[in-house]
């Protein structure tokens, strides 16, 4: 098939699919594409470098790399710092709080870039690259792999922690105003 015929199906597709609403699927097909390449990349790497595969990841390690990609896709995702790596696909809408914004994916008329931004913009969406990143590096670079999981493990503590310091502060102080 021809570049302009799959244009033209995924066209017809959207349109069936979604008719009252733009839905970028060329896009969406492009990210999934670009993503198999990347997992395909990383097995292979995998097996040209001949690292063994555990059958099962030790438990340890699942709940270490969940948390740090819960941290690291919202890093990413929504922390004001790095907004410039979301900004040619994003436009500012709001702060949301605890140093997090709110952003909308930028109307350009390319799905791609639509997809890019939906994907920028979304922690659920993002964590699956982000899982899939450090569960090759689990298997390529183990303990490099581990101590960058550890820092953003003990920044997502912290960032709970100091959540629960504001909700008791709140507290506290709300208990003062009514004691007065």
């Amino acid at each position: 098939m021809t570049q302009s015929g799959l244009k033209d199906r995924v066209a017809r597709l959207r349109r069936a699919y979604a008719p009252h609403e733009h839905r970028p699927l060329g896009g969406y097909l492009a990210a999934m594409g670009t993503y198999a390449g990347v997992a395909g990349a990383l097995a292979a790497l995998v097996k040209a470098t001949g690292r063994p595969v555990p059958e099962r990841p030790a438990t340890v390690d699942v709940v270490l790399l969940g948390i740090a990609t819960h941290k690291l896709s919202r890093l990413l995702s929504k922390d004001a710092v790095t907004s410039p790596l979301r900004a040619p696909f994003t436009r500012y809408d709001r702060p949301s709080g605890s140093g997090e914004v709110m952003e909308q994916v930028r109307d350009s008329g390319s799905s791609t870039r639509h997809a890019i931004g939906e994907l920028l913009s979304c922690p659920f969406c993002l964590a699956v690259w982000v899982a899939t990143g450090l569960t090759g590096g689990l298997v390529l670079a183990p303990r490099t792999t581990r101590l960058v999981a550890t820092a953003l493990t003990a920044v997502a503590a912290s960032d709970f922690l100091q959540m629960a310091y504001a909700i008791s502060q709140q507290a506290a102080e709300g208990g003062k105003q009514e004691e007065d």
